[in-house]
């Protein structure tokens, strides 16, 4: 199926403009259409102001969100003008803590969502907040986009982190419209379990599923030979040129809010091309 339906979020367009024009570039080759949801966070905590003061605190803190919004909305519609796919902006004034909500709300019917890396120079909670609401809130695959990104997402090289996870094989069954026009795909195992069920061949299910859709995949068996399954990855990853890893996302759950688990939020701390995931 292909991409009809792109949702981005971003506080910063400057900051953000590789995402804005890798996802604008999606939008494009899949004849779909980009939405860019421009947040403005009020990061005010009620609780800290004498009673009184609360509801004038919160107002302008508000109308400074909103502001932000607003300046950030005008800033995405210059990106975005002159493109040949269809394309919209909301200005959203947010509190921190309902951004979760706000986040999985815009994101819940769209074909695929494209976010900053979270972690790195001028990204805060507020970004992996919005990360993490994309994942665990919706149905809806997220696309990670490192900074320095170019404008259109290289497709010819994929690598897929395979572990026979449901996660994994729903990030697989998202990224196909990608899958089937790359060059090159490799299925990445490592330490693939003795006593699983493709034991005497790891991967070799997943590679006949993605032959019936036209895609032939290689098979990297490898040993963990790094402390963390993330540094083998990418090492990989770095070794076979890959322009895109495929993977599952896993969360874990703290006080009813999905949060990324240590794999995945390692992953996206070292990885230097962008990663599509699914949950």
């Amino acid at each position: 199926m292909p991409y009809k339906s792109i949702v981005t979020f971003t506080r910063d367009v400057t900051r953000d403009r590789g995402v804005i024009d890798t996802a604008l570039g999606l939008a494009e080759s899949e004849g779909g259409h980009l939405s860019a949801v421009c947040l403005g966070i009020d990061r005010i905590q009620p609780g800290a102001y004498y009673a009184g003061a609360n509801a004038i605190a919160l107002q302008q803190s508000m109308d400074e969100a909103q502001s932000e919004a607003n300046a950030a909305e005008q800033d995405a519609r210059d990106a975005l003008k002159g493109a040949s796919a269809t394309w919209d902006t909301t200005a959203l004034a947010v509190q921190l803590g309902t951004l979760g909500h706000v986040v999985a709300s815009r994101a819940e019917f769209a074909d695929l969502v494209v976010l900053p890396k979270p972690y790195g120079e001028g990204r805060g909670q507020e970004d992996v907040a919005i990360l993490e609401s994309a994942l665990f809130g919706t149905r809806a695959p997220v696309l990670v986009v490192p900074l320095g990104q170019r404008d259109r997402l290289a497709t010819d090289r994929i690598m897929i982190g395979w572990n026979q996870s449901a996660e994994a094989l729903a990030a697989v069954r998202a990224a196909l419209p990608l899958l089937v026009r790359a060059k090159a795909v490799d299925i990445a195992i490592i330490d693939p379990p003795a006593h699983g069920p493709d034991r005497s061949d790891p991967g070799g299910l997943l590679a006949e599923m993605l032959a019936r859709h036209g895609v032939r995949a290689d098979i990297s068996v490898l040993a963990r030979t790094m402390p963390r399954v993330s540094d083998v990855m990418c090492r990989h990853a770095g070794d076979i040129e890959a322009d895109l890893i495929v993977m599952g996302a896993y969360g874990h759950s703290r006080l009813r809010e999905a949060i990324l688990g240590g794999a995945t939020r390692n992953m996206l701390e070292a990885s230097a091309v962008p990663v599509f995931m699914a949950h």
